[in-house]
């Protein structure tokens, strides 16, 4: 008789034989930081995250680095916004001015600034508009001069997230031609559009002003298409390719690990973290084993990177663990 569950006898036998592992190396934890002085804006949606001000961030940047996280991804709220978006691409922009103090406090942090126009238009979009049309190809020089002035600020790695067709070719040309060829690129290569985001629209104040982005974010129900988008990222010179959301698309994370020998990342959006704080904060789940879980799950779907809002209560349960 067969008996497998001899492999499940005991934690330390399970420990053993375990095939997957997450560890803090894999963690990103996303940030938001606004303009103004001495600013902790809570997210109502999203219990527990904030917006800071960049005088104030120092507090959680203690908090990153305590936990062992090595790498955060940036979003900038600012004060103006316009048309073209122009904060986006200011040299002194308040993404631009974040990414330079937490590379000045904190040098080894990994710092992902991510690329789009929708936090910096007056009409919410990720690209230009012109008689209600978001234009693809005039919006590409103000992601890549976007993309170079946060590279020059500090910024590792670039991470174009408007799903303009492209855009990961003219980004990788402006970095290098601008001397930042060992810039990286993480691609939002598969970004679907997604009712899940709805919590980060609120932390970020990036809502469309009208319509929604489903003529240039994908359609939920394409997976082959995920991996044209996937393909196309690598073709043009992305480091890393991204499934985002995580949770729904799961298949989409495993076919494409199956498929490219490219490091991939897994993007935990609002949406799935504000939904597992609500169910526990009413006392519904373990809020510790479902996240782990999720998190377990993400990389044995082949996912490397795991960008999550819950990237600091992962590090201190694993701490937990290992004492």
């Amino acid at each position: 008789m067969l008996r497998l569950r001899r492999l499940r006898n005991n934690e330390n036998i399970r420990s053993l034989v375990r095939e997957t592992r997450v560890c803090k190396d894999d963690l990103v934890y996303p940030v938001f930081v606004c303009e103004g002085q001495n600013v902790k804006n809570p997210v109502d949606s999203m219990p527990e995250i904030y917006q800071y001000s960049i005088d104030a961030f120092d507090e959680e940047l203690d908090r990153i680095c305590r936990a062992g996280i090595k790498a955060i991804l940036i979003f900038g709220i600012p004060d103006h916004k316009d048309e073209c978006g122009s904060g986006a691409y200011d040299e002194n922009g308040i993404t631009q001015r974040a990414v330079r103090h937490i590379k000045e406090k904190c040098p080894d942090m990994i710092v992902i600034a991510d690329v789009c126009l929708c936090e910096y238009t007056s009409h919410g979009h990720c690209g230009l508009i012109h008689n209600g049309e978001i234009l693809n190809d005039e919006t590409l020089p103000l992601l890549a001069k976007m993309a170079v002035s946060l590279a020059k600020a500090g910024a590792d790695i670039i991470a174009p997230s408007d799903m303009m067709d492209g855009h990961t070719r003219v980004i990788r040309q402006a970095l290098d031609d601008n001397g930042y060829k060992n810039t990286l690129i993480m691609g939002y290569s598969a970004k679907f559009a997604s009712g899940y985001y709805s919590p980060f629209r609120d932390a970020a104040h990036s809502s469309p002003s009208f319509g929604d982005r489903k003529t240039y974010q994908m359609d939920p129900a394409n997976g082959r298409e995920a991996l044209r988008e996937c393909e196309a990222d690598i073709e043009e010179g992305a480091d890393i390719i991204m499934v985002k959301p995580g949770l729904a698309y799961l298949d989409i994370v495993k076919a494409a690990s199956d498929r490219y020998d490219y490091p991939l990342a897994i993007y935990n959006v609002s949406g799935e973290y504000s939904m597992v704080k609500a169910a526990a904060m009413n006392g519904w789940i373990d809020e510790k084993r479902i996240v782990m879980e999720n998190m377990m799950a993400m990389k044995r779907a082949g996912a490397k990177i795991i960008i999550t809002y819950h990237a600091l209560m992962v590090a201190k349960w694993l701490d937990e663990e290992t004492l």
